[in-house]
């Protein structure tokens, strides 16, 4: 019944209607996690984050923003290095992609949180989410960052008494990297994760959104930027902002690849690319 309905708003919108939603998506709560700190950790061997997050964060916001799923969005929290400092507001990139969103697409900034100066309500406000999920409301969480902060949300969950919950919460993930780094020492990865919670988290694994050897498939062109100038040229403005946040890579990459996860999990479709994107947007995102 939920399709159905999902399926009639997005036709009388404008936006594409959902054909084939991924891993039994219909319509749940939906949760992420970004790392993509742009202020540099001196005490770890790469002092800043993965800045594919700075324009991933824009574009995944984008497709669900597109889909009119904005409620849907129970949790979104950004700069998720456990330790790391916290930077100026003005060159919080992760601050500028996620605030931009929220003023663009009217997502609810009660949800919003940079993890670097709100840790203690961050993890708090997505125990609660994870706490409250049944199998009539589960919840599906992508995981765009590394596991710490998920290790210590789990940690409040089962503090909580709520450790049954864990068995409605579905982890979407495509990066290694994120599941098994860690820059602190004391730090988890996504299999303590796992662990902690007596293997109640529903996973799945899709395959690495990257593919810089091929501009024109998935979420990584490398340097050749030319396969996303339809947005730098698109007639809405919000459209011709993602290009902006593209470009806002501190290494020069036409690098979006955590928003495979959300045009996966929503589109159905787990080979997105810069085409297929043009076209899911179309003439533009309602405000």
């Amino acid at each position: 019944m939920k399709n159905h309905l999902l399926a009639l708003f997005l036709l009388l919108s404008g936006a594409p209607v959902l054909s084939s939603q991924a891993w039994n998506y219909d319509g749940h709560r939906i949760a992420v996690s970004f790392d993509g700190n742009s202020e540099p950790d001196h005490d770890y061997k790469w002092p800043t984050g993965d800045p594919d997050d700075w324009g991933a964060a824009a574009a995944g916001l984008a497709i669900v923003a597109k889909l009119g799923l904005q409620d849907k969005l129970v949790h979104c929290s950004y700069n998720n290095f456990i330790n790391a400092p916290a930077g100026p507001d003005q060159e919080n990139q992760l601050k500028i992609s996620c605030e931009g969103a929220v003023q663009r697409w009217r997502f609810d900034s009660t949800a919003f949180f940079d993890i670097t100066t709100h840790l203690a309500a961050a993890k708090q406000h997505l125990a609660q989410e994870m706490a409250k999920s049944t199998a009539e409301d589960p919840l599906y969480f992508l995981h765009a960052g590394l596991s710490e902060f998920l290790y210590q949300v789990v940690e409040e969950v089962i503090q909580q008494g709520k450790i049954e919950a864990l068995s409605h919460v579905y982890l979407l993930s495509h990066s290694g990297f994120n599941e098994k780094e860690k820059r602190r020492k004391w730090h988890h990865n996504w299999e303590e994760v796992q662990q902690l919670s007596e293997n109640r988290i529903q996973y799945k694994k899709i395959p690495d959104q990257n593919a810089k050897e091929n501009p024109n498939n998935l979420w990584h062109s490398g340097k050749d930027f030319s396969v996303w100038y339809w947005m730098r040229d698109h007639k809405d403005a919000n459209v011709r902002w993602m290009y902006e946040r593209l470009l806002a890579h501190s290494g020069g990459d036409a690098d979006i690849s955590d928003a495979g996860m959300f045009y996966y999990l929503l589109v159905g479709d787990v080979n997105g690319s810069p085409s297929k994107f043009q076209h899911f947007i179309g003439e533009g995102i309602a405000r």
